[in-house]
Parts: C-alpha cells; structure tokens; sequence
C-alpha cells in the first residue's frame, strides 16, 4: 500500500513538475556516451531468461534501480509510463526495462508486482548479484548499498546511477536521459527517432 501512494505521488510531481519546472532541460546525448556496452543477460519477473537480443524491430527504453527505493525509482518509473502513453500507437515499437540493483530483495514476484503498478507493459529484469553487476558495468551505472549505524544487515538503501537508456531496434545504444528530463521531451526524442528508422525503410523499399 505504501508504494501505491508513492506512484500516486510520483504520477502528481511528474504532472506539476515543480522541482525542475524553472532548470535547464536535460537533453539526451547526441553521441553515444563512451564505454557503454548494450548487452545483458538477466532473468525476467517470470524467470525466464532475457537478453538485449530478445526484442527486435523494437527500441528499448532501461533504467536501473531498486523497488525499495524511496523517491528516484518510482519518479523514473512513472515518468516511464507517461513517456510510453505519450507515444500513443509507437509505443508498440519501444519496450520499457527495469534492472534491479538489489537481486538479494527484489525477487521476481516483487519486481512483477512493482514494474505493474507503472505501466503493464514494463518488464523488471534481475539475476545473480554478479550478473547484475556486469550488466551494470556496461552501463556504466555506479551501485552501492548503504547502512545506517545500528541497522539490520535486510535493512539498507542501495545509492545507485539515475536517468534512462535507449537503445535501437539493432541494440546499439543511441542516448541517455538524465534523472528527471520531463517525459514530454524524452518521448519527443523517441518519436523522432522512430520516425527516422520508418522513412529509412520506406526509402529502402522505393
């Protein structure tokens, strides 16, 4: 019930957008950012094995992070959804992943029931502590759990890297947005994006 009201929460920032109404718009990187590996292999919240691979003809928007995360988590997730509803009809053609940083609690029964309260179409991936570690060294997205003094060894925070990634029906990696770029422009850029690989086909066809 508690995450329930941290959705609806999330879902009234996302429409007000004070925190960042007056910040420079955080774009998408033009240029692939440096050392970024799109490929993993995890395991999604029905135990069935997933790879970058396994979505063709479709981009892919991921974004890491944890279901016991109190604020960055479920503000990205529904931003997720909101840049998927904006897509309208594209959204066929644009997967939505969430990668845990916290295999040890977010088991696939509690990614299934979180990734849902979202948007049903968003996938939770997990896996072993070191396969979810490698995936996010290609991504080079920076974890790391956190203890308050006195605190039970179940009881931690996991600080980890914001912002989502986008990949390409081909799996390359094309852009990273930050934590908070609004969803109107993050959906704006996929769609231009989509609509580019359409007129290339197009134009291969004539």
């Amino acid at each position: 019930m508690k995450r329930f009201f941290l959705v609806i929460l999330a879902m009234i920032l996302i429409g007000s957008s004070p925190a960042w109404a007056d910040a420079p718009v955080a774009e998408a990187d033009e240029q692939p950012e440096a050392g970024i590996v799109p490929r993993y292999l995890l395991m999604d919240n029905r135990g069935r094995a997933v790879t970058d691979q396994d979505f063709p003809g479709r981009f892919q928007l991921i974004s890491f992070g944890y279901t016991f995360c109190p604020d960055i988590c479920p503000t990205t997730l529904a931003e997720m959804a909101l840049v998927m509803n904006k897509l309208g009809k594209l959204s066929e053609k644009l997967q939505p992943l969430f990668v845990t940083v916290d295999p040890e609690r977010d088991k696939p029964d509690v990614l299934r029931r979180y990734t849902a309260f979202f948007h049903p179409r968003i996938i939770g991936l997990s896996g072993s502590p070191e396969l979810v570690r490698r995936v996010a060294d290609h991504f080079k997205v920076r974890y790391q759990k956190h203890w308050e003094p006195g605190a039970a060894k179940d009881k931690y925070s996991v600080d980890h890297s914001a912002g989502m990634y986008l990949l390409g029906p081909d799996g390359r990696f094309l852009a990273k947005f930050a934590y908070a770029t609004p969803p109107t422009e993050v959906a704006e850029r996929i769609r231009l994006l989509m609509e580019a690989r359409l007129s290339s086909s197009d134009d291969g066809q004539n």
